[in-house]
């Protein structure tokens, strides 16, 4: 595959996740529901929504009273990153693909009045849901920016924790992310994601349907090739932890899948069993003065 064919295939996915989940943005701006599979307009009743059982019961009551309403309606996370990051008071947090804003406001909650807490979308629709909790949960220390979580728009080592709540699957560059996440972290600083991570190869047919990345399935990396990415972009100890492990059935509840996906065997259905996980990613900045591969961290 040449370069330029790569870069047309990167723009396509990136304009599908853009175009469905600017949808989700505005089923939840206009009142009529949940975000569902990026654009239902029935108020999540649809038959590609199967978001309970890869975003439901994700936040704990008190968690979800401290947020807007419309924050845990726009959610389609896999994961609850702030409860497994261990923020402290005073640092800076940066949420790659925050869309409604849902953990970047309870990141902020947890940094408190001396910390900080930026989210990063590309999509309008949800960068406009986010501003809009952002006034109504009356919480400060916030900040959305607009860009991609390919090329962050915050300077060298300025933050402290990354978090993101399965999106880095959705990416097509998923190097770029990563590399991006080394560079903008302080020396010491961690990296601490949701994310859909697979166990072994899946069917070639579900790494082409475009519908499941936005699903979270097609882009979801390997569980050895995770690590080994964050080892290139010079990142220690890194680990992962699976939080949930998913059928094919339940996959098949969440996105809307090709005629292809739905005529695999059922063996190799049955076979994708438990591989498909939402896991809790970590790895660590080396601090300042040691060493990375070739280049130094600080």
């Amino acid at each position: 595959m040449n370069e330029n064919t790569r870069l047309i295939d990167r723009e396509d996915v990136r304009e599908i996740v853009r175009e469905k989940y600017g949808a989700a943005a505005l089923t939840v701006l206009n009142g009529q529901g949940a975000a569902c599979c990026g654009g239902n307009t029935g108020g999540g009743n649809d038959s590609c929504c199967g978001g309970d059982v890869i975003t439901g019961n994700l936040y704990s009551e008190s968690e979800a009273g401290d947020i807007p309403e419309a924050a845990l309606l726009a959610s389609l996370g896999c994961g609850n990153p702030t409860a497994l990051a261990s923020l402290s008071e005073g640092e800076t947090v940066l949420d790659l693909g925050s869309g409604g804003g849902i953990d970047v406001l309870l990141s902020a909650r947890r940094v408190g009045s001396t910390g900080f807490a930026f989210g990063l979308d590309m999509t309008d629709e949800m960068l406009a849901l986010a501003e809009r909790n952002k006034a109504e949960s009356g919480i400060s220390n916030v900040s959305f920016l607009k860009g991609h979580i390919e090329a962050i728009p915050l300077p060298n080592n300025s933050v402290d924790v990354i978090i993101s709540n399965c999106v880095i699957n959705l990416s097509s560059d998923k190097d770029a992310v990563i590399r991006e996440a080394f560079r903008v972290l302080k020396p010491g600083g961690r990296f601490a994601v949701s994310d859909v991570v697979v166990e072994g190869e899946i069917p070639s047919a579900v790494r082409a349907d475009m519908e499941a990345y936005v699903g979270c399935v097609a882009g979801a990396m390997e569980y050895s090739e995770y690590l080994g990415k964050l080892a290139a972009a010079g990142f220690e100890n890194g680990s992962i932890e699976p939080t949930r492990r998913y059928t094919f059935a339940d996959l098949e509840a969440t996105t809307c899948t090709s005629p292809e996906v739905s005529a695999l065997s059922a063996e190799e259905k049955s076979n994708l069993d438990g591989r498909i996980m939402g896991a809790f990613i970590r790895a660590t900045k080396p601090k300042e003065g040691a060493c990375c591969g070739t280049e130094c961290c600080n």
